[in-house]
Parts: structure tokens; sequence; C-alpha cells
């Protein structure tokens, strides 16, 4: 037995609901202590020499953070294409009519 609904009633875009305003409204309060913080931390250790091995430390912290995270996210991408991300069980996979895109 299949139900007819209707289609929903597009919303307004441009208003924020209550509960929204609220999210927005701590979401900007924590980026704002967290520029805070970050720039009391920052001028604290300014005085502060850092030697030869501290700048390679964190030259190579720097380096491999992002070739780890560039790489993690290639793979994410080259999974979701692949089709790796459907469902893990076979039970829960629905078979398809085959389409354009899959010759």
């Amino acid at each position: 037995m299949e139900q007819n609904l209707p289609p929903p009633k597009p919303t307004k875009g441009g208003s924020l609901t209550g509960g929204q305003f609220v999210l927005l409204g701590a979401l900007v309060a924590i980026l704002i202590v967290t520029i805070v913080w970050a720039t009391a931390v920052w001028t604290s250790s300014n005085n502060i020499p850092m030697s030869k091995h501290g700048w390679i430390a964190l030259g190579l912290g720097t380096f491999f953070s992002l070739v780890i995270g560039c790489g993690l996210m290639a793979l994410m991408f080259f999974s979701s294409r692949s089709g790796h991300d459907e469902a893990a069980t076979p039970k829960f996979v629905q078979r398809r009519e085959p389409t354009h895109d899959d010759e």
C-alpha cells in the first residue's frame, strides 16, 4: 500500500529560526574566545627564541600533517567515487536497474 504524499512546501531561506539563532550565537562566541586565547598565547611567547631544531620540527610536523590530511581526503574521495562507501552488509544492498552511467 503506497501513500501519495504532497511534496513539501518550500520554506523561506532568508530568516533564521530561534534555534538557529542560538546556535549561530554560540558558534560566534566560541570563535571570539578562541581568537582571544590564540592572540594571548601568541603574544605571551613573543620573546622566546626557537632553536634550529625547533624550526625543523615545526616544518616537518606541518608538512606531514598536510600530507596525511590531503592523503586521507583523497582516499575518502576515491572511496566514495568507486562505490566502496555503499552499504557494508550485502543483505542491506538494494538491487537497482543499471543506468547509462554504469557502462
